[in-house]
């Protein structure tokens, strides 16, 4: 069946990114990483409210009701909901003005995988790591883009891409701690014009990838077969979500970074967030173990 593409926010972000749907509050929060906005968007309401974060961020995990763990381009830092205060938890590049943070997704134990990268996507400058319980580690160095992090249903497997290389890599993971195990090997590779951009694994291990450059969304099988691909109407989709207090939609994020007055005149929509009105057997995000 062909998928219903609306739109869900008609904010424009300049880049787009880290969706994720929080049931408590029916809330989906996404990000403008270069303008260092966070927002967030209640279902069934009409408005999209934009907090002004002082740094570039990328990405929040729910940690419980009251707080968020929010990756910015210093570190994590846990936010009060209601308050709007932030507070360094963990500092992890801090000192580094060269590099910000970008994609990021929860393990089903609760792990944080997430990634950094150079202001300017300078090669080899960024990293993946792995944050559990107040503990930090470095998984994989030399990354120029992180993305598409993501995992299986039962936490045995993890992805991540490097966008500048195109392809991406699969890993065996342990259940228990969401900690690697053994040499990545490659899952998906690109083909076309664009690229690898995030990713989310639904409750079937099918994942659904944002095809940057392309201006779809592509399925693939747990064996890295592409199964799917979904138009959207942009050419920049940045990273899918699964949205609703049953997970049932996919919310997509986008960009109009480096577009010129013509190329945003082509395409008005670019930036915005969407609503994939097609039925998908998504997960809710796990709560981080800070």
């Amino acid at each position: 069946m062909p998928a219903n593409v609306l739109v869900l926010s008609d904010h424009a972000c300049e880049l787009g990114e880290g969706p994720s749907y929080d049931p408590l509050g029916d809330t989906l929060y996404w990000f403008d990483i270069v303008n260092g906005l966070l927002l967030e968007k209640r279902l069934g309401e009409d408005r999209t409210t934009t907090t002004q974060l002082g740094q570039m961020a990328s990405a929040q995990a729910s940690i419980d009701g009251e707080r968020q763990l929010i990756l910015t381009e210093t570190g994590l830092h846990v936010r009060n909901r209601t308050t709007g205060g932030m507070a360094l938890h963990t500092a992890v590049e801090a000192t580094n003005a060269s590099t910000r943070s970008n994609d990021a997704r929860v393990h089903p134990c609760g792990a944080l995988w997430f990634g950094t990268m150079g202001k300017h996507a300078e090669t080899g400058a960024g990293r993946i790591y792995w944050f559990f319980r107040g503990e930090l580690r470095e998984l994989y160095a030399g990354i120029s883009i992180p993305n598409s992090i993501a995992f299986s249903p039962d936490g045995t497997v993890a992805y991540y891409a490097d966008t500048a290389v195109g392809r991406i890599m699969r890993v065996a993971c342990d259940a228990n701690t969401g900690l690697p195990e053994g040499a990545p090997k490659v899952f998906a590779e690109s083909q076309g014009s664009g690229s690898f951009d995030g990713s989310v694994v639904d409750a079937d291990g099918t994942l659904w990838n944002a095809r940057w450059g392309e201006g779809r969304l592509a399925a693939y099988t747990p064996g890295g077969e592409l199964v799917r691909s979904v138009p959207l109407p942009v050419s920049q989709p940045s990273c899918p979500a699964f949205l609703g207090k049953n997970a049932d939609r996919l919310a997509v994020t986008s960009a109009w970074i480096e577009f010129g007055d013509d190329a945003r005149r082509a395409e008005p929509d670019a930036g915005m967030t969407f609503l994939v009105d097609l039925p998908v057997k998504g997960r809710l995000e796990p709560h981080v173990l800070i």
